[in-house]
């Protein structure tokens, strides 16, 4: 069965420091006939064409001033591993760079590289842009740190092919294909690896006008790599303009990669276009092997706040966890129409198997809370010491041969349904289901959550969320089944709240 990822095993902190090299100042009080010193600052992004940047160079921009045009790093210019080139403001406030058409930022085959406290603007996704915003190319052991990107009809932070890559307070919004994304050669997952994503916002990203093919308007996206870590990360609003109807955006999630960490992240609000697919809040998606997704939070997604999905001609997909996640009022416009939804258009279980899917908390009043599409072959999946809530059904489509342990089902107008079961006891000993030795182990219980605070946390406040906590004398406070001894699984270190592990069902322990 699936064993739980460590994010502690990725990679270390990758931290600038300040080098002995020298100091370019750029400001609009300046000239470009001068030095580059602080008395004698440029005026203009043109003289850096000219520069080459040698290890512990920095380029400072004045605050809260405008600058037209771009910047471009390359091979002629790189850091080493004590004094990176450093890329960043002087002054208070954020310089920002409009770039109009172009990439506001381009790193290419460089290294060691650290970005800070800027701003890039576009002309818009709409207005003649048809570039990404900020750009890292081939590169490796680049730093982002206090970023903002808009107005980009392509990405607004976008990594091709590198590795070592540290994106920390990024702002990415109005662009269109995504706020930030990860990508490289189709399925060639080592093409980008290491790479840390967090404390970050992609809002308002609505879709590429220009793609009529594809899926655009995802807030946070990585493909084509492994040991990446995506957390304290909030999407929302993203995907409202996507031009088709098809498949569609996802708040946070990833393709044909592997060993990703999505955790501690926030994402709500999330669409598609109209008729469109998808539009969730988290997705493993086709060719993800040996990743996790916890402690996030999704609601009010116009697709599945999880989805579990394999696509034709994905490799395959397997060995995947979602644990001690919440999801609320998802799925209810797209195809989904539930809080969780599995895909396969594979057609093939051998393509797609081993998902464990334990202490999550999914509630909906309004659709199902778990939906299985009609191309939904698969095999190995186990749920387990989960609450379902669903408004007058629980589960959509052919469940098939999973494995339902411990679960709490629960239907919001008081009547147990599923498969046209109205007993719970009835459907767990016709179908062999929440059965261990002949005991029943799941539980038809209402689990009494608090009244619904329908406030917005970001991502780093999520523990502080109440709202799904059990009562103090709640049975499902014990309920349950013990995961560690029954299927040999590691289920970390805490629940969603943050508080100890313990035996009991949902994500809220304690």
């Amino acid at each position: 069965m699936v064993m739980a990822l460590s994010a502690a095993v990725f990679f270390g902190d990758i931290k600038a420091q300040s080098g002995t090299g020298r100091k370019y100042y750029f400001s609009p009080k300046g000239n470009d006939h001068n030095d580059g010193s602080i008395g004698r600052p440029f005026k203009t992004l043109s003289p850096l064409e000219k520069i080459r940047l040698f290890p512990g160079d920095q380029v400072l921009l004045e605050g809260n001033a405008i600058f037209h045009g771009s910047i471009k790093v390359d091979s002629s210019s790189s850091g080493d591993q004590k004094r990176p080139v450093i890329i960043a403001s002087f002054g208070k406030g954020l310089p920002v760079i409009e770039s109009g058409h172009s990439t506001g930022l381009l790193l290419f085959r460089t290294a060691f590289i650290s970005i800070k406290n800027l701003a890039f603007s576009g002309a818009g996704r709409k207005n003649g842009n048809t570039t990404n915003g900020f750009c890292i190319d081939s590169s490796h052991n680049i730093t982002v740190q206090n970023v903002s990107v808009t107005g980009y009809q392509k990405t607004g932070l976008f990594v091709y092919c590198g590795n070592q890559i540290r994106l920390v307070s990024i702002s990415a919004r109005g662009n269109g294909a995504a706020g930030i994304a990860v990508e490289g050669p189709y399925g060639l997952k080592d093409s980008n690896h290491d790479i840390y994503i967090g404390f970050s916002r992609s809002e308002d990203n609505p879709g590429d006008p220009t793609n009529l093919t594809n899926h655009s308007g995802n807030g946070i996206v990585v493909a084509d790599c492994k040991r990446v870590l995506i957390e304290y990360c909030t999407a929302t609003n993203n995907g409202w303009d996507m031009p088709r109807i098809g498949n569609g955006p996802v708040g946070i999630w990833a393709y044909e990669a592997d060993s990703i960490i999505i955790q501690h992240c926030l994402s709500y609000n999330n669409k598609t276009s109209h008729g469109g697919a998808d539009g969730g809040g988290f997705d493993l998606d086709g060719g993800v092997t040996n990743s996790v997704v916890q402690y996030c939070y999704s609601f009010g997604n116009q697709g599945a706040g999880y989805s579990i999905f394999q696509y034709l001609y994905a490799s395959p997909w397997h060995d995947n966890v979602f644990r001690f996640n919440i999801g609320e009022d998802d799925g209810t416009v797209s195809d989904a129409k539930a809080g969780v939804h599995i895909w396969n258009s594979s057609r093939d279980s051998n393509e797609f198997y081993n998902c464990a899917f334990y202490n999550n908390t999914i509630f909906s009043s309004k659709v199902s809370a778990i939906s299985f599409s009609e191309l939904s072959l698969h095999k190995g999946f186990l749920f387990s010491n989960n609450i379902f809530v669903g408004k007058d059904s629980l589960i959509k489509g052919n469940r098939g041969s999973d494995i339902f342990l411990g679960n709490d089902w629960w239907c919001l107008n008081g009547v147990f349904n599923i498969e046209s079961f109205k007993n719970f006891s009835h459907w767990a000993r016709t179908s062999g289901q929440e059965m261990i030795s002949g005991k029943i182990v799941g539980m038809n219980i209402d689990p009494a959550f608090n009244n619904h605070e329908h406030r917005i946390y970001s991502a780093i406040k999520l523990p502080q969320f109440q709202t799904y906590r059990l009562n103090t004398n709640s049975k499902l406070r014990q309920g349950g089944i013990n995961l560690k001894s029954t299927f040999k699984l590691n289920t970390g270190k805490h629940d969603f709240l943050s508080g100890r592990l313990r035996q009991g069902v949902g994500a809220c322990l304690n």
